[in-house]
């Protein structure tokens, strides 16, 4: 897919800041994504449940990943990458910004997705 492309997919996945969104190309169980500021995580819900969670913390223009929790019960349904890939793609969207990938979760996510290497700080 075109960068052009890829990013207007995303735009149009997106909702405001905080609302949930669905992650363009998956499926109807898609996880519902959205950031959770005030306590500095990425939650993903589905079936009307918290199936995980990404936190973060930010400094600056670096936005650090620390750690990825999903729900047993939602293992193997696309919870972790929803969250990385949304939470990336927020990170992008924000231009400037770089990532630190200290959950291991994260930091292998972005080794199996190229395109999203350069985010790295």
């Amino acid at each position: 897919m075109l960068p052009s492309v890829r990013r207007a997919a995303r735009s149009a996945a997106r909702g405001r800041a905080g609302e949930p969104r669905t992650v363009a190309g998956m499926t109807d169980e898609t996880p519902q994504v959205r950031n959770d500021e005030g306590e500095q995580r990425w939650v993903a819900e589905l079936d009307g449940q918290v199936a995980g969670y990404a936190e973060y913390t930010r400094d600056g223009g670096t936005v650090t990943f620390t750690h990825t929790v999903v729900d047993e019960a939602f293992e193997g349904r696309g919870v972790g990458s929803a969250l990385a890939r949304t939470a990336l793609d927020d990170v992008r969207d924000q231009g400037g910004s770089k990532v630190v990938a200290q959950c291991s979760f994260i930091a292998g996510w972005i080794d199996k997705h190229p395109d999203y290497q350069d985010l790295l700080a």
